[in-house]
C-alpha cells in the first residue's frame, strides 16, 4: 500500500509526541505518589496507559506500511512542584499532540487520503478529550484550597 511520504512524517513524529507524553505521565504519577497523592498517581498512570496504546496504534500503522517505527526525538519530561502545575504541563502536552493530529488530518484531506484522515481524526478526538478532561481536573482543583508550599520534583 503506497503512502505519501509527509503522511509517514506524520506518523513518526506523532509515535514521538505519544511516547513523550507517556514518559511524562508516568514521571508525573511517580511524583504523585511520593506526594503522597495516591489519586492523581493513579489517575497519571491512567492516562500513561491510553497514550502508549496510541503509540501502539501508530506503530501497527507504520508496519502495516512496511516501514519500521522510529520515534525520532522524544520530549524532555516537564515538572512542577504541585499538581497544578503538573497538570499544566500535560495540557500544554496535550495541546501540542491535538495541533499534530489536526496539521495530519487537514494534510490528509488535502491529498484526498481518507483512511488516514479517519485514523489521524480518531487521534485527534482521544486527544482532544484528553485536553477537555485535564481542564476540567484544573478548574476543579482551582475551587479548592491547595497548600502554597512547593513539593519536590525529582
Amino acid at each position: 500500500m503506497a503512502v505519501h511520504p509527509r503522511v509517514l512524517a506524520f506518523l513518526g513524529r506523532a509515535l514521538s509526541l505519544e511516547l513523550s507524553a507517556v514518559q511524562q505521565y508516568v514521571t508525573h504519577s511517580a511524583l504523585a505518589d511520593r506526594w503522597g497523592d495516591r489519586e492523581s498517581s493513579g489517575r497519571f498512570r491512567h492516562e500513561a496507559v491510553e497514550e502508549m496504546q496510541h503509540a501502539e496504534r501508530l506503530v501497527q500503522r507504520m508496519l502495516s506500511f512496511g516501514v519500521a517505527p522510529a520515534a525520532s526525538q522524544l520530549r524532555p519530561v516537564t515538572t512542577a512542584g504541585d499538581l497544578v502545575g503538573l497538570l499544566r504541563q500535560n495540557a500544554a502536552l496535550e495541546s501540542s499532540l491535538v495541533e499534530h493530529y489536526t496539521e495530519a488530518v487537514r494534510f490528509c484531506l488535502l491529498i484526498s487520503d481518507r483512511d488516514n484522515t479517519d485514523f489521524f481524526r480518531q487521534l485527534h478526538q482521544e486527544e482532544f478529550q484528553h485536553g477537555v478532561e485535564l481542564e476540567a481536573w484544573l478548574s476543579q482543583l482551582s475551587t479548592l484550597q491547595w497548600p502554597a508550599e512547593e513539593r519536590a520534583t525529582f
